[in-house]
């Protein structure tokens, strides 16, 4: 049910086995770094319950500080994950398992405004039915035209997810 290949963009129905996926990993991953790691959050599509995802677990891992994250990337190696750096995507370590792709982690320090953005998404979707439907319509469509190119796929749902996450703020 995991894993997505190289190069494309489909979603999968939303099933209870991701969240068994994600504690499974979550307890390897403490296992392995837990020193430094204030928490664990499962994020993304996967994480919310009735929406339709790519089959890739991502997983934030909140750290005491930044640069905590280059001793994690051992431990993690040995799970199988392959560390991308800091570069990749703003404000993180980045870590990707699998070919295809079964897991990304996205290591923040505590307090990031990437890491609030997400848990502030998932935990929005969560709690919106009809909010989370649109969504769900928008990323069906989106995947549909843009099966092959993710980057595409991702930044036209960028717009989207920056207004749901300003409606959430205000509503707090």
């Amino acid at each position: 049910m995991l894993g997505l290949p190289k190069g494309q963009v489909y979603l999968v129905p939303w099933t209870e086995q991701w969240e068994i996926e994600f504690n499974e990993e979550k307890s390897k991953i403490r296992c392995e770094v837990n020193g430094s790691i204030v928490a664990i959050h499962h994020i993304g599509s996967t994480a919310i319950k009735g929406l339709s995802a790519k089959p890739i677990i991502d997983i934030a891992i909140e750290l005491k500080s930044f640069d905590d994250g280059i001793h994690c990337i051992s431990g993690l190696e040995r799970l199988g994950y392959v560390y991308r750096g800091t570069d990749v995507l703003p404000d993180r370590h980045y870590f990707i398992k699998g070919e295809p792709r079964t897991y990304q982690i996205h290591m923040y320090q505590t307090g990031s405004e990437y890491l609030d953005n997400q848990l502030t998404l998932r935990d929005y979707l969560r709690e919106n039915e009809e909010v989370r439907n649109e969504y769900q319509n928008l990323k069906q469509k989106l995947a549909n035209e843009h099966s092959t190119n993710k980057l595409a796929y991702a930044d036209l749902k960028t717009e989207f997810i920056n207004r749901i996450i300003l409606e959430a703020n205000q509503g707090k």
